[in-house]
């Protein structure tokens, strides 16, 4: 058995979303200052999907 909160799923998921939204708000940026802050958003949030679950995976494999 686990000794985690039953907020640690909470938390989970709100590691995810964050990670997803500043991957793209750097992504808009840089895309910003090239010319381009659409595509480079997008790459950013799906770099941040990875990134998230990533993160979720190796925070929270025990959940």
């Amino acid at each position: 058995m686990n000794d985690r909160s039953p907020n640690a799923a909470a938390g989970a998921g709100i590691l995810l979303v964050t990670t997803i939204v500043v991957c793209a708000a750097i992504g808009y940026g840089l895309g910003a200052l090239v010319g381009v802050p659409g595509v480079l958003a997008g790459v950013g949030g799906f770099l941040g999907i990875v990134a998230g679950f990533a993160l979720v995976y190796s925070r929270f494999k025990d959940l």
